[in-house]
């Protein structure tokens, strides 16, 4: 396995880091032992970066991780942990507390979850208009000089809160959605990223599934599962995202490898500063992603796939509205 350095002030990971959220929760049909069988793949396979949040499955998923590092060496792992989203007993959503003393308060439970004294990477996972993004990272900082954190990151902001974040603090990386269709960050946030030397984990490399070459117009998310309530997932969105999906197929048939390899291949080749996250849960999805690693796009290829792909394609906004008002990286 390749590896990236997370920012010029981050460690060393794997050039693919696997994302844990779909192992317990807004997704259906996750198996516990298989996902912890697809995490040790993952890790014999070289794959360190693993990344976790402590409202997924509300603390079950650190558990989870807990469990499958059992009897592994805990500094063969990069542990990315995302904190602030609140839930209530029913699962649903009640929105985000990134103060000060609530910082310290998940950081204690999510240490004692993980089992572990430290956390790699920990970030808010979203910020909130309520608390200054300086009293993040300061509050933050504090914990990176205390040593129970060890590097800062962000989730979801835009290019002037990632600088104003920046001067309080070293900012290793910021984990935000980027794919074929979802280009957004390449306008100011991403080169800001590059202007500061921050690093970019890349989530939703195969937007949740859609453009996996798995999903099908006949594939309908049960009402627990949160796609079901994404509008690129919808009606005629839905029908339009596929059709450039198919278009993707013949590329990648030409190549003799799959849509998915395609899709985070691509991604891959945007900068040796970007790190993407997969989704797998399962050891066959693995595999495939995996394999994206030994995929080489040439120009020609590049060049056919902005062709059928170019920026904008998508049909619909990658959350539904409520949730992109909430999203930082979405204001100007």
């Amino acid at each position: 396995m390749d590896t990236r350095t997370l920012g010029t002030t981050g460690p060393t990971v794997s050039a693919l880091g696997l994302g844990l959220m779909g192992m317990s929760d807004l997704y259906t049909g996750a198996d516990e032992t298989e996902s912890i069988a697809t995490i040790h793949a993952a890790l014999d396979a070289g794959v360190t970066l693993l990344d976790t949040g402590d409202f997924y499955g509300q603390g079950h998923n650190e558990m989870l991780l807990r469990e499958a590092l059992r009897g592994r060496n805990r500094e063969n792992a990069v542990i990315s942990v995302k904190f602030g989203s609140m839930r209530d007993p029913q699962g649903g959503w009640i929105g985000n507390d990134i103060r000060p003393n609530a910082i310290k308060n998940f950081l204690g439970y999510t240490l004692r979850r993980l089992g572990t004294d430290y956390v790699d990477v920990y970030r808010p996972s979203r910020i909130s208009p309520d608390v200054p993004v300086e009293d993040v990272v300061g509050t933050l900082s504090e914990l990176v000089a205390a040593g129970h954190i060890r590097n800062i990151g962000l989730s979801e902001v835009n290019a002037e809160t990632l600088r104003r974040a920046h001067k309080v603090h070293p900012i290793t990386d910021l984990q935000i959605e980027y794919s074929l269709i979802s280009r957004g960050i390449e306008q100011d946030i991403l080169p800001t990223a590059r202007e500061l030397g921050v690093g970019v984990t890349a989530y939703g490399v195969l937007s949740r599934g859609l453009i996996s070459g798995h999903w099908s117009a006949q594939r309908t998310p049960a009402p627990d599962d949160y796609r079901a309530h994404l509008p690129r997932f919808s009606g005629e969105n839905l029908d339009r995202n596929l059709a450039l999906v198919e278009q993707l197929r013949t590329i990648a048939e030409a190549r003799g490898v799959t849509v998915a390899q395609v899709a985070i291949a691509w991604v891959l080749g945007r900068g040796d500063d970007i790190v993407p996250l997969v989704g797998a849960r399962r050891r066959d999805r693995l595999a495939e992603a995996l394999g994206a690693t030994t995929v080489t796009l040439t120009d020609a290829d590049l060049a056919a796939i902005e062709a059928v792909i170019p920026a904008g394609a998508a049909a619909g906004t990658r959350y539904d509205a409520g949730h992109m008002a909430f999203l930082d990286s979405e204001r100007p």
